[in-house]
């Protein structure tokens, strides 16, 4: 593509914010020209910004080390630059809410890891593969907003990305109760083994405010956009468990489902097999192919050997088998801070991208 639309990343200096700035570099479509973070971090060049505290095994992209941080909150110069911004910011929710909304109203999408807006009923979560058509509530937004190409689209909780995609392809059952125990890597609390020893050889059943997302988001990504806004799906009734466990990258799910219309195995493995979205039938540059895999060994998906699969952006599944209670159970993988996070977004911004929605200013 000659003409590749600039991109912002606020919140660059962050753990989500370097993914961002990874995977954005060298993409085909996109170019990153702004980095920008909180003001303890503005006027220094990136690559000092982030010395000492890059988590990524890659280096620090080269074009990207040599741009000086701007602060997020000064949208007016960090919009001039830009044709939309991926958002990764540290903030609390009515601060990052607002910062979102000056964003899109100074003309300048947002793409946002963030989960200020994943409850604002004109604002899509978009997990590509599965609700592509809830980009359709952008005109309602934009209407709201008072905007011309602004506007704000957010990605799901990370937790969920394991095993909504792989609930998916099942849908014509009917699943109507989901019982899920997600086992959840460091990274996902913006860590690493080096800052937070307290978690080598440690297990903690707890994630605040994780289980709650779990429950309830799948319903918004499943739901239909009518009125101007999306209203969220009625079942299935799901319960879930968040821990945190010592893996540095990768989200595992145990997964339980009761259905309608109880599938044989057979159709299970079938419609995993056949399932494809949206990024997959566009060719889109980071959507993997194939997006769902099984595997048959029992001792498959580790989150050691298959977070990486399609590139951090596929979902690996495994042991599928009857169960006592519900009718089927299987576990599925996901990489948290790829798939479930700066990588989920920058697919979503190639969607939005496909479908026009995100054009050079």
């Amino acid at each position: 593509m000659a003409n590749k639309l600039k991109v912002g990343v606020l919140g660059a200096t962050g753990m989500v914010g370097q993914r961002f700035v990874s995977l954005l570099a060298g993409h085909p479509w996109f170019e990153v020209t702004a980095v920008a973070a909180s003001p303890s971090s503005a006027g220094k060049s990136y690559a000092d910004a982030v010395a000492g505290r890059w988590s990524l095994p890659g280096p620090l992209p080269a074009e990207t080390a040599k741009l000086t941080v701007g602060n997020a909150a000064d949208v007016a110069r960090i919009a001039d630059q830009v044709d939309f911004v991926c958002c990764a910011v540290d903030l609390d929710k009515a601060a990052t809410a607002k910062l979102e909304e000056d964003y899109a109203r100074a003309e300048t999408p947002v793409i946002s890891n963030n989960s200020a807006h994943r409850w604002t009923p004109d604002v899509p979560m978009i997990l590509p593969e599965i609700n592509a058509a809830h980009m359709a509530v952008i005109e309602a937004q934009r209407k709201r907003l008072g905007t011309r190409r602004g506007f704000i689209a957010v990605k799901p909780n990370c937790s969920i990305q394991s095993y909504v995609p792989a609930i998916h392809p099942l849908w014509s059952f009917g699943p109507t109760k989901i019982a899920v125990c997600t086992y959840q890597a460091i990274s996902g609390a913006g860590k690493t083994f080096e800052s937070w020893p307290e978690m080598v050889d440690n297990v903690i059943p707890f994630i605040k405010g994780e289980e709650e997302k779990s429950e309830q988001e799948p319903r918004k990504i499943w739901g239909t956009v009518a009125g101007g806004k999306i209203i969220e799906a009625s079942s299935p009734t799901i319960t879930a468990q968040c821990i945190r466990v010592p893996v540095s990258d990768g989200h595992m799910a145990a997964v339980f489902v009761t259905f309608e219309r109880t599938p044989s195995r057979d159709q299970i493995l079938s419609a995993w097999k056949e399932f494809s979205g949206r990024p997959q039938q566009l060719g889109l540059p980071s959507a993997p192919t194939p997006f769902l895999r099984y595997f048959e060994d029992d001792t498959r998906p580790q989150t050691k050997l298959d977070r990486d699969a399609g590139n951090g952006q596929a979902i690996s599944i495994g042991r599928l088998r009857p169960d006592a209670l519900f009718d089927w159970r299987f576990v599925a993988l996901s990489h948290n801070t790829i798939r479930g996070a700066a990588g989920g977004a920058v697919l979503t911004a190639e969607l939005l991208m496909s479908d026009g929605f995100l054009v050079a200013k």
